[in-house]
């Protein structure tokens, strides 16, 4: 499997059990998840949980969820967890800029793989400047980019306004989902399944862009062979 595909699916797959989103919420607390999203969003922390803890928090805000767990009003959660995503992106493009050609030598580790800031450099080769708002939706993609728009030396007021749009959207969107879902019967008996449906909606995008990839490489060593 796709290294990066890998990366975002192990947080669900291989979880271990404080890597859980429900395990965060249920032990660890609201600002645990705000924390959670900071860095996962800034500070190179690729394997930790993202769009499944969002949905989590926002499941187990609601009182008709028989995992209610948080009891702070679901337009306060939508706003901070907005606010911490996007000071999440701030940081990881100020990291970036600041690495600049250090962070692009960084050695390959269990949870950093330079393939990660490839997949962010070709998404702003693809989108421009809509890169930073639809890498929220995808895994690992959502934290390099920041980090690889900094790092490029991107126009600072146009990433703040797609950082801000995209916080919002993400943020409050996935959490606002998981609410208005977190009553339904058939949503909380099937949780983990419905978790790992999100994750892989989320890496969609990327599977099917790495077999795009594989297959102009294939066309290309045909034509040179012919």
């Amino acid at each position: 499997m796709n290294a990066t595909l890998t990366a975002a699916l192990t947080p669900l797959a291989l979880m271990p059990e404080w890597l859980d989103p429900e395990h965060i919420v249920r032990e660890l607390g609201f600002v645990a998840v705000l924390a959670v999203v900071f860095a996962e969003c800034g500070l190179l922390a690729f394997f930790l949980p993202g769009d499944s803890l969002l949905f989590t928090t926002g499941v187990m805000a609601n009182e008709g969820s028989p995992i209610f767990l948080i009891d702070q009003p679901i337009w306060l959660l939508c706003v901070t967890i907005s606010a911490a995503a996007i000071a999440g992106d701030q940081v990881g493009f100020l990291i970036g800029r600041r690495a600049g050609p250090a962070l692009f030598s960084r050695p390959d580790s269990r949870f950093f793989k330079q393939e990660y800031l490839t997949r962010a450099e070709a998404f702003f080769t693809r989108y421009g400047g809509r890169t930073i708002f639809l890498a929220r939706f995808v895994p690992v993609v959502r934290t390099a980019a920041p980090l690889v728009a900094g790092a490029s030396g991107w126009n600072y007021a146009e990433f703040v306004r797609w950082n801000v749009l995209g916080g919002i959207v993400w943020g409050a969107g996935l959490t606002a989902l998981g609410y208005a879902l977190g009553g339904v019967d058939v949503i909380n008996d099937n949780i983990e399944a419905i978790l790992l449906l999100i994750v892989a909606v989320s890496v969609l995008p990327m599977a099917v862009e790495a077999w795009a990839v594989r297959r102009r490489g294939r066309r290309a060593g045909v034509a040179g062979d012919g």
